[in-house]
């Protein structure tokens, strides 16, 4: 450990990987509750012309990718929010033009290598250059603020955008800001994991903590903890065993899924069998700041033509 330690690509590595364990399943437990877990995934792809971008024009990779993905971000919004039925295709051929459109740059670039277009792919912690540390900690220190400070207003309209536009929750606003989130997490964290498996760490920490959790803020809380927990283990993991540090992360963090979900069950039967009652969900205690009111989810809805939610769907992380 301590010869690792010395290293100073090791350091910025570690450094990078904390960042990176704190901003995906910061923004991966949204998409999550929208059940938009794969749109990462999309995001990986889009942003691989990004990187291609920045070698064509001998500029920073990493930045080209941040414009081009968040320009990705708020064309899928928009095709999302019409909610037609080719929208699916427009997004297709978005994610499969991205990724094509990324190869074919990088590929006429003089100054990138095969090698260059892996370690973006799969991630590598060679590749964390100080000045990709710095721009990976500008761009995390934004996004978790985003991401925990407007956390009521990003759980209404994950819950409920009828409702939430009813309280006066700016909802188109916050839905393109929680896509732009998303494109900014997928190239902060793509020097770590990689732009093929980003969606993962977004996605498996969040998961893996609603099995024991039962309420919005602890999911959150213990999703962030697992994420930092499985992407130093798998920077360390990558060192020791000279493999890519994206998949050794990811397969780490299925490996703590799936201990989760074999011991959710016993802790279950136990909280029941302790309280008396049927293990049900909880609600996560968020109020919605609207004009002239604001609402308690757990609480019964008043009675409006615009309000069809049911409890079920109000509640907050009930898996």
């Amino acid at each position: 450990m301590t010869e690792m330690l010395s290293y100073d690509f090791m350091q910025r590595a570690l450094l990078a990987a904390v960042l990176v364990g704190i901003t995906a399943p910061a923004v991966g437990i949204y998409l999550v509750q929208r059940r938009q877990a794969l749109m990462g995934d999309g995001m990986g792809h889009v942003a691989m012309t990004g990187v291609g971008l920045g070698f064509v024009f001998r500029t920073s990779p990493v930045w080209m990718a941040v414009l081009v993905c968040v320009l990705g971000a708020i064309t899928m919004e928009l095709v999302r929010s019409r909610g037609n039925q080719r929208g699916d295709i427009a997004l297709a051929m978005l994610f499969y033009g991205g990724m094509a459109c990324g190869k074919l740059l990088v590929s006429v670039s003089a100054q990138a290598g095969a090698g260059s277009l892996e370690s973006y792919l799969w991630g590598s912690i060679l590749t964390v250059a100080p000045e990709d540390l710095v721009t990976i900690a500008v761009l995390g220190a934004v996004v978790i603020a985003v991401a925990v400070g407007l956390r009521r207003q990003l759980f209404a309209i994950c819950q409920d955008e009828d409702f939430a536009r009813v309280t006066g929750v700016p909802v188109r606003t916050l839905n393109l800001l929680l896509a732009v989130m998303a494109a900014v997490t997928v190239t902060v964290a793509m020097r770590v994991v990689g732009l093929l498996l980003v969606s993962a760490l977004m996605v498996v920490p969040v998961v893996a903590a609603q099995q024991l959790t039962r309420s919005f803020a602890a999911t959150q809380a213990a999703s962030i903890a697992l994420g930092v927990v499985v992407s130093l283990a798998g920077v360390t993991g990558s060192y020791q065993l000279n493999v890519p540090s994206g998949p050794a992360i990811v397969l780490l963090a299925i490996a703590v899924f799936a201990v989760f979900s074999v011991i959710a069950g016993p802790l279950a039967r136990r909280r029941h069998r302790r309280g008396g009652t049927e293990p049900g969900p909880q609600v996560c205690d968020v109020r919605i700041p609207g004009p002239g009111r604001s609402r308690n989810p757990g609480q019964a809805p008043e009675k409006t033509s615009s309000d069809t939610t049911t409890p079920e769907r109000r509640a907050g992380l009930a898996q």
